[in-house]
């Protein structure tokens, strides 16, 4: 559920004689599992949890791919009542379809759960409670994500080197674009308008930045860094590549 690095510094922080609560906002670990590591006693389990189930059910591999990159981008997880865990995807009202799609992938995570639609202004908040969340985005914590490390798991970097594709999606739906720049040229005398389409993907995390351009490298897109926090794709054979992933949002 938790990285060995993180359970280390919690139990530390434990022997320090902290309470649970002050641990967990320092750590981000749920006070039910800092019971369970000062008590010795073992993890409360779930049988449907794909990692920490004694018999681990299958993740499905391209949406769990795509929520991924959509968490990374526009995703939140936190502690709701009783020790259970909110996931939350805010969702652009513009873009009706990129919504569905961040519905439709959570369905497929958790079938048998329920998915909330929370409506604020310009957007709405895709809302999944689970006690388990934490075990499949194991980088949530506290802060925002450009102020702390964001590492996969080797288990997440096997999915999303297996599945690049939804995952380059699901980055782009919540922090990119596709559009269309234009140009004019001078031919035989006439100025003629060209115009071509190009994706940008912009983040605050230069590790959030680094997985995107890890998974455009898997793919074989070009790309580059225009500025710090922004990558660009233009090449068109790029542009057309992405296409078949991504294409402009819905």
């Amino acid at each position: 559920m938790y990285s060995g690095e993180v359970r280390r510094a919690a139990i530390e922080e434990l022997l320090r004689k902290r309470s649970l609560s002050e641990v967990s906002r320092s750590t981000g670990v749920s006070r039910a599992a800092l019971r369970c590591w000062r008590d010795g006693s073992a993890a409360v389990r779930s049988p449907d949890c794909p990692r920490c189930a004694a018999d681990r059910p299958p993740i499905p591999p391209a949406p769990y791919s795509y929520l991924l990159g959509q968490y990374l981008g526009d995703g939140t997880i936190s502690r709701g009542p009783r020790e259970v865990w909110l996931l939350r995807i805010a969702c652009a009202d513009d873009w009706p379809g990129v919504m569905t799609e961040c519905v439709r992938s959570v369905r497929a995570i958790r079938p048998h759960n329920s998915v909330s639609l929370l409506r604020r202004q310009g957007c709405t908040i895709v809302t999944a409670r689970w006690k388990h969340w934490p075990c499949l985005f194991p980088q949530h914590g506290p802060g925002k994500k450009h102020t702390r490390p964001i590492v996969l798991e080797p288990w997440q970097q096997e999915i999303v080197d297996a599945r690049p594709g939804p995952f380059l999606r699901g980055l782009f739906h919540s922090d990119g674009c596709r559009i269309t720049n234009w140009t004019t040229h001078e031919v035989r005398g006439e100025r003629r308008r060209y115009e071509y389409p190009r994706y940008f993907f912009s983040n605050e995390s230069t590790d959030i930045l680094g997985l995107c351009s890890a998974a455009l490298h898997r793919m074989g897109v070009a790309h580059r860094f225009p500025r710090w926090n922004t990558i660009s794709v233009a090449r068109r054979e790029a542009v057309a590549a992405l296409d078949e992933v991504v294409g402009p949002k819905t």
